[in-house]
């Protein structure tokens, strides 16, 4: 009777322990499992058709919409000429050089941890994409040439990424590589698609552009294919980076293999329909849980814009409800049970996807966002390309 006792209590003991564990999971600490998460809703796997072919240029932005924007600017738009100074900002700043040498390896570290070789490569992202709207809006070839030369200059000459130390996790080289790519990715669809007035190029030759190919394909299959399953904004952003890489290398499967993580992710990282985003508690700070947001709202332009609003609507606009999360959270209408949160207030920062999913859903709450810092220009810490205010605001349907 006594062993059998002491069996019973164990298995008590293990049960009590076990809940415990599974409780400080969901409200407290993001889990870091390599198992696939499961989908929060039986319409998350629900996949879009297999694209077969690509509208260019695409990423986030298409020949029309960039005409339409530097078309108003340069006739005197007073609200679109105050986002395109944001533009001009970032280019004149100091800090931002048009650089002459570049890294064949980029040192990172985790948490805010730097280096020169990675603080480089996420201002040149911007401002390669930053040269390349002002060569839309100007016609100027100067500014296309120095887009071109960063683009170059780093596909030809980038080899790896190296961690900082040994505290850095040793996948931030993924999360990386998922941020800076697209950022690149969108500068370069533009050098090689738009044409001003319609007729004139860029002028990027087919050499360069299957060098870039080769970078894209090498930090995709070594960095961004590796990134492990978080359920948080690791995995959206990598869903986002596949989408834009896919759509640069006219590849329908690496695009669909992002789209489709976009979809598996979706109703993990915004988990309710109530829009809750447990990651703003995990976090515990104002920034991560915008990460999500603005790599999901990126993913859903550069569907909409190859004709499928999927992303946009999926589980019932899924993503707006995120949205109104984080309205709640900049209004202090959020509270965390599990832990002490930094809370947001009106003055925290708005990342630039807020631009994107208000041009889509026109909600009340979204409008309320984007005010906050009218107009948006680049994330404080360079992580997702900028500009929104300038490429998106009240350009619909375009």
């Amino acid at each position: 009777m006594k062993k059998l006792h002491t069996s019973a209590l164990l298995l008590l003991s293990l049960g009590l322990t076990t809940l415990l564990l599974l409780r400080c999971t969901r409200t407290g600490i993001t889990s870091t499992s390599t198992a696939a998460p499961t989908a929060g809703s039986p319409t998350a796997g629900t996949l879009a058709a297999q694209i077969t072919s690509f509208v260019h240029p695409a990423i986030l932005n298409t020949q029309a919409s960039l005409d339409l924007v530097g078309s108003q600017v340069n006739g005197g738009d007073p609200t679109r000429s105050a986002s395109y100074q944001k533009v001009l900002d970032w280019i004149n700043d100091p800090n931002h050089p048009i650089p002459t040498s570049f890294y064949s390896t980029v040192v990172v570290g985790s948490n805010g941890a730097t280096s020169p070789s990675k603080s480089q490569i996420r201002k040149d992202a911007e401002l390669a994409y930053a040269l390349a709207l002002r060569w839309t809006k100007t016609g100027n070839q100067t500014y296309a040439s120095q887009c071109i030369g960063i683009l170059n200059g780093w596909s030809y000459t980038f080899q790896n990424y190296a961690l900082l130390d040994g505290s850095t996790n040793p996948n931030q080289p993924d999360l990386e590589a998922s941020w800076t790519t697209p950022s690149f990715v969108a500068a370069a669809e533009i050098m090689r698609y738009y044409k001003v007035n319609g007729t004139t190029g860029s002028g990027w030759s087919s050499a360069d552009i299957n060098q870039f190919n080769n970078y894209l394909n090498n930090v995709k299959n070594n960095y961004i294919n590796n990134t492990p399953v978080y359920n948080n904004n690791w995995n959206a952003s990598a869903g986002y980076a596949k989408m834009a890489i896919g759509i640069f290398l006219n590849s329908t499967t690496v695009y669909q293999n992002g789209y489709n993580m976009i979809m598996q992710y979706l109703p993990v990282i915004i988990d309710q329909s109530s829009g809750t985003i447990p990651e703003y508690c995990d976090r515990k700070d104002c920034v991560h849980f915008q990460y999500s947001l603005t790599a999901f709202s990126y993913a859903a332009e550069l569907a909409r814009l190859q004709g499928d609003n999927s992303i946009w609507t999926a589980l019932s606009n899924r993503l707006s409800a995120g949205y109104d999360y984080q309205w709640s959270a900049f209004n202090g209408g959020v509270t965390c049970s599990s832990c002490s949160c930094q809370p947001c207030s009106l003055s925290s920062n708005v990342y630039p996807g807020v631009e994107v999913a208000y041009n889509y859903y026109k909600s009340a709450n979204l409008l309320n966002l984007r005010q906050l810092q009218d107009p948006l220009g680049v994330p404080p810490d360079n992580t997702f390309l900028g500009f929104t205010t300038y490429t998106h605001f009240n350009v619909s349907g375009l």
